[in-house]
C-alpha cells in the first residue's frame, strides 16, 4: 500500500480467516519502508511524464515492491499465499472513466513467485462508480463496532451506515496538505500537530476552504492529488500568512468538514452521535492536535486505536480485498461508490489454489 501522502511502502502480513460469513484477522508483522528522495520525486512527477516513462516506471515500480515483499517476508522468516497490491495512484480521474494505480502485478509476481491481485479499482469505474473509497467494505466486515470508520491519511475519508446502507466517500484534504507546509520549514510532517498548535486561525483563509464546491454534496464521491492541486492548494498556498498560521487553520477545515459530514450521517440530529463511536486510523491519527480539533467540532466518541492498527488497516483491508477476490465474492460496494452493481475487482497474476 502507498498512499497519496507519499511517506512510503506499508507492508502488512496478515492472516485472513471466514467462518460462516464472518471474518476475522491477524497482524502477523508490519512495517512501512521509507521512499528514498529519488522514488519519492519519480512517484511526485510521473503524472506530467509522457506514456513510456509511466509505463516503465509501472513496471520498475512493480519489481521494487516484489523485493521489498521478498526481504520482509525474509526478515520475518514468514511465507505468504498471497499479494494484494494497492500500489501507488498516480491518476484517478472517475469522471473521464479511467484511473491507475502503478506496480505492474506481472512484475510483483515474477519477483516474488507469489500469486499478485492489483488494479483494485478499474472494474469500479468502468461500472459507473468513483472506483473508491475501497476500504469501507472492510470496515464493514472487520470493524463493524464502530458506526464509524474515518481515515486521515493524504486525503481524509469515512465510512458508515446511512440508512441501512454502506456509505463512504473523501471528506477533504488531509496530509497531502499538511505535509506539504511542514515540508517548507525542512520537515516532512508535523508531529503531534505541533506546526498548527502554535498558529493563529485565520477566518478569511477557512471561509475560503469551507466554500470549495466540492463540499456541497454527501454521498459517494472521491478526490484526487489532481483535484487538490487545481481546485484545493492555491487556496492555502497563495495566503499571506506564516505556515504555523496556514497549518492551524487548515488542521480546523479539517476539522470542520469531519464533523460536517457526521451531522449528514445522522440527518442532523446531532444528539445521536453522542452515543456513537468513531475508528480513526492513518497517519493523522498519530497528530494530537488535529485530533483534538476534531473531538472540538463533533460529540461522538473518537477512538484512536493501537499503533498497529492506526498505521496499517488500509494494508490489512486490501489484504481481505485480495482474499474476496481470489475467493469470488464482492470487494467493492455500489452504496459506497455509486456504481451501477457490487462488483468483484483486481486482476490476478499467477495461480492459486483455493
Amino acid at each position: 500500500m502507498s498512499g497519496t501522502s507519499m511517506d512510503g511502502v506499508d507492508l502488512a502480513l496478515c492472516e485472513i480467516t471466514e467462518n460462516q460469513g464472518k471474518y476475522q484477522y491477524n497482524i502477523l508483522a508490519a512495517e512501512t519502508i521509507a521512499y528514498d528522495e529519488r522514488w519519492r520525486l519519480r512517484l511526485s512527477k510521473l503524472n506530467r511524464q509522457d506514456a513510456s516513462v509511466f509505463w516503465k516506471t509501472h513496471v520498475y515500480y512493480g519489481k521494487y515492491l516484489g523485493r521489498l515483499v521478498n526481504d520482509f517476508l525474509k526478515k520475518h522468516n514468514q511465507t505468504a499465499d498471497l499479494i494484494s497490491s494497492h500500489g501507488h495512484t498516480v491518476f484517478h480521474l472517475p469522471a473521464e472513466n479511467y484511473t491507475a494505480q502503478i506496480g505492474d502485478g506481472a512484475a510483483i509476481y515474477a519477483e516474488t513467485n507469489i500469486p499478485t491481485v492489483c488494479d483494485f479499482r478499474s472494474v469500479d469505474i468502468a461500472l459507473g462508480g468513483q472506483g473508491a473509497p475501497l476500504v469501507p467494505i472492510g470496515d464493514q466486515m472487520l470493524f463493524g463496532d464502530y458506526q464509524y470508520c474515518l481515515n486521515l491519511g493524504g486525503i481524509a475519508n469515512i465510512s458508515g451506515m446511512y440508512h441501512d446502507k454502506m456509505l463512504a466517500f473523501d471528506v477533504c484534504p488531509c496530509n497531502i496538505a499538511l505535509n506539504r507546509l511542514a515540508r517548507n520549514i525542512g520537515k516532512l510532517y508535523d508531529e503531534n500537530g505541533e506546526l498548527a498548535r502554535i498558529g493563529a486561525l485565520n477566518e478569511e483563509m477557512l471561509d475560503a476552504l469551507n466554500a470549495v464546491e466540492y463540499y456541497k454534496n454527501f454521498g459517494p464521491k472521491s478526490m484526487s492529488r489532481e483535484w487538490i492541486n487545481t481546485d484545493f492548494w492555491h487556496l492555502t498556498k497563495d495566503q499571506v500568512l506564516s505556515n504555523e498560521d496556514k497549518a492551524r487553520t487548515l488542521s480546523e477545515h479539517i476539522a470542520i468538514q469531519i464533523s460536517k459530514a457526521l451531522y449528514h450521517f445522522v440527518d442532523g440530529e446531532e444528539e445521536k452521535l453522542a452515543s456513537q463511536k468513531m475508528l480513526v486510523s492513518g497517519g493523522g491519527a498519530f497528530n494530537s492536535f488535529l485530533i483534538d480539533a476534531i473531538k472540538a467540532e463533533t460529540s461522538v466518541q473518537v477512538i484512536v486505536p493501537d499503533e498497529n492498527t492506526i498505521q496499517f488497516k488500509e494494508a490489512l483491508i486490501f489484504a481481505l480485498l485480495g482474499f474476496l477476490r481470489v475467493t469470488n465474492k464482492p470487494n467493492s460496494l455500489a452504496s459506497v461508490t455509486g456504481a451501477k452493481s457490487n462488483s468483484i475487482g483486481g486482476a490476478l497474476y499467477g495461480p492459486i489454489n483455493l
